[in-house]
């Protein structure tokens, strides 16, 4: 995935719930990638989950007290989801109005495995658990971020990166998400099965839209391998936790620079610290890993993009606007480093 030197983002989620204060906030602190804003803090629908189900092609989903779950049509709270999505885009689109044109916009959807892992059937057993489910939900969700990404290009004018956010994934890999009972762990999938899967959804929605992909986990040990040999063009990570991990780690975050692919790096707070950060500190984990791994600085400028570490909807307006400001000084420090650095 190009992108231009000094470019930043954000991860998908604000504050809120007026999703046109939310876009002009988008727009004017992320000029050059802004990102179309989740605000989940108006519940059912406006979450990763509901909004990523209100997406899907033939298929529906009610809340039950347990999660989301398989419905055999739409009702109240799938038609939320739709209704809240049209309204985030009908927003960001008078927001555009005003600002200008862009050249490229983010969208964010819950992956597949995330995705299924959450919902569950009628019995109350996870998706991810029923092969045939499996199948027909993965090709739900291809066919509906196809349809949004085209609608969103159509709208704006401006090429669309897809980014898909899997931070379930690493329990799926280790089997660690409980049973209905409560008593057991759904059994682990095995990482050839998961990539293969992200891989085909990725795979097509590339071949139908031609938008970049970006994969985002901010797990402590993202599958980082299986996220590039799906097929991903970018990888979203928080780059604020990978100091103490295992060096198989680092290994494959050198392999996949190396192989061209761009690392979205999670440096700046969610949340306002105590202290106020300095921008030598906030860079530190981006320096530490160039330098560790053995490349030039500069790298940092060419295949690296600066974000918050994850989605910003637990923090103060004040801190959203701070917290973007300072992504934005990284990207420019990226490119021309003060002195002393």
């Amino acid at each position: 995935m190009k992108v231009n030197p000094g470019t930043v983002t954000g991860i998908g989620s604000l504050p809120g719930s007026d999703p046109l204060e939310a876009a002009r906030i988008v727009l004017g602190e992320l000029p050059e990638l802004p990102h179309l804003p989740e605000l989940p803090a108006r519940g059912v629908g406006a979450d990763i989950i509901g909004r990523t189900a209100g997406l899907l092609v033939e298929l529906a989903v009610e809340v039950v007290p347990s999660a989301y779950r398989v419905t055999a049509r739409a009702g109240r709270d799938h038609r939320r989801a739709v209704d809240l999505l049209r309204t985030d885009l009908d927003a960001f689109d008078e927001a555009l109005e005003a600002t200008g044109p862009r050249e490229t916009v983010k969208l964010q959807s819950a992956g597949p495995w995330t995705l299924v892992s959450q919902v569950e059937l009628v019995r109350g057993h996870r998706v991810l658990t029923d092969r045939g489910a499996l199948r027909e939900f993965t090709e739900s969700l291809t066919e509906g971020l196809i349809r949004h990404i085209g609608e969103v290009a159509e709208r704006t004018g401006a090429a669309v990166v897809l980014q898909l956010d899997e931070p379930a994934l690493p329990a799926v890999l280790d089997g660690r998400l409980p049973t209905p009972s409560g008593y057991g762990n759904v059994a682990a999938v095995p990482a050839p099965d998961a990539q293969g899967l992200l891989g085909q959804v990725i795979e097509r929605v590339k071949a139908a839209t031609g938008c970049a992909v970006l994969v985002h986990c901010c797990a402590p040990r993202p599958p980082v391998t299986l996220f590039r040999n799906a097929g991903a063009d970018a990888i979203a990570l928080d780059a604020t936790l990978i100091g103490k991990a295992p060096t198989a780690l680092w290994d494959e975050l050198g392999e996949t620079w190396d192989a061209g692919t761009t690392l979205f790096l999670g440096l700046v707070p969610t949340l306002e610290p105590k202290t106020p950060p300095t921008l030598r500190a906030l860079a530190d984990p981006a320096l530490r890993l160039v330098d560790r791994l053995g490349f030039n600085r500069e790298l940092l400028a060419e295949r690296a993009v600066a974000t918050p570490c994850c989605g910003l909807a637990g923090a103060s307006m004040s801190w959203v606007r701070r917290a973007l400001a300072l992504t934005r000084d990284l990207g420019k420090a990226f490119v021309e480093p003060p002195e002393g650095w």
